[in-house]
């Protein structure tokens, strides 16, 4: 099967007391569990939630980054993943307050 959409959510781990920190001690592996089952329920099937490695803006996390539009993403709640899913991959639009841009290295 081929997908529309491809979105990697990063589940880096850094050693503890990291100054950059880690999208896994943010919860990403939760949220990405979530968001998987979450797009199933949905019916989403065009859509690959996959884990990532460092996607480098840790301080920033969690992040994903979804394909191919390269919209790249904070958030930290189930209620973000659910409006990202509707907004950006069932509806085609955006979630303005949590997109990152391109050059935004400090949260």
């Amino acid at each position: 099967m081929f997908y529309d959409a491809h979105v990697f959510i990063c589940t880096n781990e850094r050693a503890e007391g990291h100054p950059r920190g880690c999208c896994k001690d943010k919860g990403s592996i939760e949220l990405r569990t979530y968001m998987k089952a979450k797009a199933k329920e949905l019916g989403l099937n065009s859509v690959r939630i996959n884990s990532a490695g460092c996607l480098d803006r840790c301080e920033l996390g969690p992040t994903m980054v979804i394909y191919p539009e390269g919209v790249w993403y904070t958030f930290s709640s189930t209620d973000d993943v659910d409006e990202i899913l509707l907004s950006h991959i069932q509806g085609s639009g955006r979630v303005k307050r949590l997109m990152l841009a391109p050059d935004q290295k400090n949260p």
